[in-house]
């Protein structure tokens, strides 16, 4: 009778240890897994940015602080030449080149041989350097030469040759050295600029009558 006790006894509290034990260990087992739901969600954000840093393209450093400014071009660098005077005329035309014709007096005073863009002043200093413009076209040329001779009492300060004369007109080409191949003998208003005084016999400043 006592054995039977005690065996119900033992056997009682064996099964209430062992039952504890497994609640234990489902806990246990329970616990242990939790933490590695918790993880997952946040691992897998980690995980797909990497993947997407990954695939994209390695960017470029900026240059911004060593960037450098465009050169100018070269027609840029270039400085308009100042002007040193500036005024209106009428001019007429000529071509001497020791021909005789039209009043050719001989080979241009200022020792350079007849040419495009060799003008006469009665005044200016001989190789000063001019520029005249006309009807919206220009033409920079040279003094080498004195005249017109009487027309300069009368207003006409400059003697252009016969292709600036014809080219300031209309943009055309005289029919000779000696002719413009236009009625036109002389151009009023001719807008004249000195860019540069020549070395040359002469007088500086405002032209005045030959």
């Amino acid at each position: 009778m006592q054995k039977r006790a005690l065996n119900a006894v033992l056997t009682g509290v064996t099964g209430t240890c062992l039952a504890g034990m497994m609640v234990a260990g489902v806990a246990a087992a329970s616990g242990d897994n939790a933490p590695e739901q918790k993880k997952m969600p946040s691992q897998q954000p980690a995980a797909a940015h990497d993947q997407a840093r990954a695939a994209a393209p390695p960017q470029r450093a900026s240059r911004s602080g060593n960037t450098r400014k465009a050169e100018p071009k070269k027609s840029e660098k270039k400085a308009e030449q100042k002007v040193l005077l500036a005024g209106k005329t009428t001019a007429s035309y000529f071509w001497d080149d020791g021909s005789g014709i039209n009043g050719d007096t001989g080979a241009p005073a200022g020792g350079k041989p007849m040419q495009k863009g060799l003008f006469a002043s009665p005044s200016w200093p001989l190789h000063t350097k001019v520029k005249v413009s006309y009807n919206g076209r220009s033409v920079v040329g040279f003094v080498g030469d004195r005249g017109p001779g009487e027309p300069s009492h009368r207003g006409v300060m400059l003697d252009l040759d016969t292709y600036t004369f014809r080219y300031l007109l209309d943009g055309k080409k005289p029919a000779s050295k000696y002719n413009a191949g236009t009625g036109e003998g002389h151009l009023k208003g001719l807008k004249w600029e000195v860019l540069e005084w020549g070395k040359g016999a002469g007088k500086k400043g405002a032209p005045q009558p030959f």
